[in-house]
């Protein structure tokens, strides 16, 4: 397990990688006491000196994050704590103990299916960030005649209050008379979206589920109002699809070499002697 220096030094909280790269060739950064180039690799127990502070590369032994899968009912809010003293989908989590659930998005009170949340904020980041391009798949029941030019404005764009917005796809997924299903995808997860959409065509979305967000499809078994832990095959297929590596376990603890690793320039600076104290004539 390795990874790129600049990239660890980043995920440590040093600075931008674009300002450790020039960290890196000023020599403000060795590795193993040795002058470290651009593209060097870590890998646990290696040694990474910044600007004279030793650090040592540890793996921290876990997976890079927890995330959860939650069937959110109609009837939750998202928010952690609510005004209107309603009952919120994070009242119905596992504590974590020294940590806490952050939810990646967020469904409105109307609206059911997959939440996910993790306990690590910065894998949140990246799996809200537009740059990640996940998929956001929901499942809708649209009351009304649905016109095939209403479909194609939906596809090719409609200008929403912020802006220019559309369904990646529209599948028809059954239903009978005015009450039609449909599966529709996105890119992005701006409040309320899904719904605005079909009111700018006239529609009415009598219900509305979210059926997938990137690469994690909400289980079938999955009942309303439960939870299950993501793992194995899941959780590394939604790790890869944000960027994520399992290298990124390492990171950096603050230690002194051994002795007989500490070079001229690896030596701990030393204070100066305090002066002595001259007692005071009785």
């Amino acid at each position: 397990m390795a990874q790129r220096l600049q990239k660890l030094l980043a995920s440590c909280g040093f600075g931008s990688r674009r300002a450790l790269e020039q960290w890196i060739r000023d020599g403000d950064v060795r590795v193993n006491f040795e002058r470290a180039e651009l593209g060097a690799k870590v890998g646990a127990r290696d040694w990474v000196t910044v600007r004279g502070v030793h650090h040592q590369v540890v793996d921290r032994g876990r997976a890079p994050a927890r995330v959860m899968l939650y069937h959110k009912p109609v009837g939750l809010v998202c928010t952690r704590d609510d005004e209107q003293g309603r009952q919120t989908v994070f009242d119905k989590l596992p504590a974590l103990h020294n940590s806490r659930w952050v939810a990646v998005g967020r469904l409105d009170i109307n609206t059911s299916g997959l939440l996910l949340f993790t306990d690590d904020g910065e894998l949140a980041n990246r799996m809200m960030h537009p740059s990640s391009e996940l998929v956001r798949k929901y499942a809708v029941r649209v009351h009304g005649e649905v016109a095939d030019d209403a479909l194609k404005a939906l596809l090719a764009g409609v200008e929403l209050d912020d802006g220019l917005a559309s369904f990646d796809t529209i599948t028809a997924a059954g239903g009978e008379g005015s009450n039609t299903w449909y599966h529709v995808t996105l890119r992005e997860g701006r409040n309320r979206e899904v719904r605005r959409l079909w009111e700018s065509q006239g529609m009415v979305v009598s219900r509305l589920t979210r059926i997938q967000y990137g690469p994690v499809s909400l289980p079938r078994w999955l009942a309303r109002g439960k939870y299950d832990l993501l793992k194995g095959d899941d959780l590394s297929a939604l790790l890869k699809a944000v960027g994520r590596e399992q290298s990124e376990n390492l990171s950096l603890v603050k230690k002194q070499p051994p002795r007989g690793q500490r070079t001229a320039d690896t030596q701990p600076k030393r204070r100066a002697p305090r002066p002595s104290k001259r007692q005071k004539p009785s």
